[in-house]
């Protein structure tokens, strides 16, 4: 059984026992959280989509650890002006474990 969630403003396909990164979530690690935003839920042929949510459906998952990703450096310039600016950013994580998808 797989669904697709939403979470961080993004939407992932997920089925129990994989681990996926999500945008940071306010959570210590080992807390179980249960995410209700669930846009579709499938087992095999068999599809049930929201609209736009399923009704009851909800994905329990484990927080895993919490970290940063790799650096994204951005770099402007204009030629022949005299103008460089150079920045960097990293995204804050959460790594979750998807413990079951109750459909």
């Amino acid at each position: 059984m797989y669904a697709v969630i939403k979470t961080g403003g993004k939407q992932y396909k997920v089925a129990a026992g994989e681990k996926i990164k999500v945008e940071q979530i306010a959570a210590d690690v080992g807390q179980e959280i249960v995410i209700d935003q669930v846009l579709a839920v499938g087992t095999g042929a068999e599809l049930k989509v929201g609209t736009p949510l399923v009704a009851g459906a909800t994905v329990k998952a484990t927080v895993v650890s919490h970290g940063r990703h790799d650096k994204v450096r951005i770099f402007k310039m204009r030629r022949r002006k005299h103008y460089q600016k150079r920045q960097g950013h990293r995204q804050n994580f959460t790594e979750l474990e998807i413990s079951s998808v109750n459909g």
